[in-house]
């Protein structure tokens, strides 16, 4: 692994559990100081800083436009959803868009049945995909990145996903957007995102459900992460939602202090990022993930749990191969 992430890895920090229901989240900190400033893609929208279109009037589904007129780079965090224009899409790796630049952005449909522009340019839709639908484009990424240096994900994984999702929720979406799913249980998220409140100078969460790390989120700046930290919670608390059983509380320090050295275990290859920096992905038992580098310093990393009947790869249906645009 590369040094400068074990290093970063080292100095992590956990905070006080915090418990609800079937859901354990552990606030992280971190030490290292990190000077490069940094704009959230909520941030730079509010300010009109930044604008993220379709391509073209056409429009294609794996590609959008992002202008960024600030005079610093802007985060666009992995699983982060934008809502409008042709179709909602999500973001499929983190990216540090360049400041004052024209960038083409790798994302994928969170909306399968709509091909028809609502809005001239997308905006923030406020959520960020489940845990387990980003681990699934997380593993699919991997792979592509592997065979062509894209980073595209599995278009039709995530249309089953999303699928899945809406049915055992028991949700009926017209379009099948991902963002009705959250809509429908925005009452049962709330009771989750009230629970885990942003404690000054946190960074990010390593969060459990019924006794089993599901994964972890970390950023570099503590601005930035305080005003993502919603997003996240209620990214992880879609996933426990659908898994309400028991929580387990035997030993949950020990595993999180085992999934922190799972995670420097993990196989790494690194690869060019869209806009700033590095992308290096991880593979390793049971888990899955990334890491954003730039200057020498870790701007982004997430990771999460999984097994191998996790990873995706199938071939889509023959009906979604037809329905997908390129």
């Amino acid at each position: 692994m590369d040094p400068i992430i074990t290093n970063y890895l080292s100095k992590l920090e956990f905070g006080e559990m915090q418990v609800f229901k079937n859901m354990v989240i552990i606030p992280l900190f971190s030490s290292m100081k990190h000077t490069l400033q940094y704009l959230s893609l909520g941030e730079a929208m509010g300010k009109g800083l930044l604008t993220v279109t379709e391509v073209s009037q056409g429009a294609v589904v794996p590609e959008l436009k992002v202008v960024n007129k600030a005079e610093i780079p802007i985060l666009l965090l992995d699983g982060e959803e934008l809502a409008g224009a042709k179709q909602n899409r999500v973001l499929n790796t983190t990216i540090l868009v360049v400041e004052k630049s024209e960038t083409i952005i790798p994302v994928s449909c969170t909306e399968q049945g709509r091909w028809d522009y609502v809005s001239s340019a997308f905006a923030e839709s406020g959520n960020i995909m489940n845990q387990k639908l980003r681990r699934e484009k997380t593993y699919s990424v991997n792979r592509t990145l592997k065979e062509s240096s894209t980073y595209r994900g599995d278009q039709g994984a995530i249309w089953n996903g999303i699928d899945h999702l809406a049915a055992d929720m028991k949700v009926k979406s017209r379009t099948g957007a991902m963002r009705d799913v959250y809509e429908d249980k925005k009452e049962d998220l709330d009771g989750y995102m009230k629970a885990f409140h942003y404690v000054p100078s946190q960074k990010g969460v390593l969060v459990m459900i019924n006794g089993r790390v599901s994964g972890l989120d970390i950023l570099s700046l503590e601005p930035v992460y305080e005003g993502l930290h919603p997003k996240l919670v209620k990214s992880y608390a879609m996933d426990a939602l659908l898994q309400q059983r028991e929580r387990g509380d035997n030993g949950l320090l020990e595993k999180a202090k085992s999934f922190i050295e799972g995670v420097r275990q993990c196989k790494e290859e690194k690869f060019k990022s869209v806009g700033h920096g590095w992308d290096h992905r991880f593979e390793g038992k049971g888990m899955v993930g990334s890491s954003l580098v730039h200057e020498d310093n870790v701007i982004h990393m997430a990771f999460f749990s999984a097994d191998e009947s996790n990873k995706v790869g199938k071939m889509s249906s023959a009906s979604r191969r037809r329905t997908f645009r390129s």
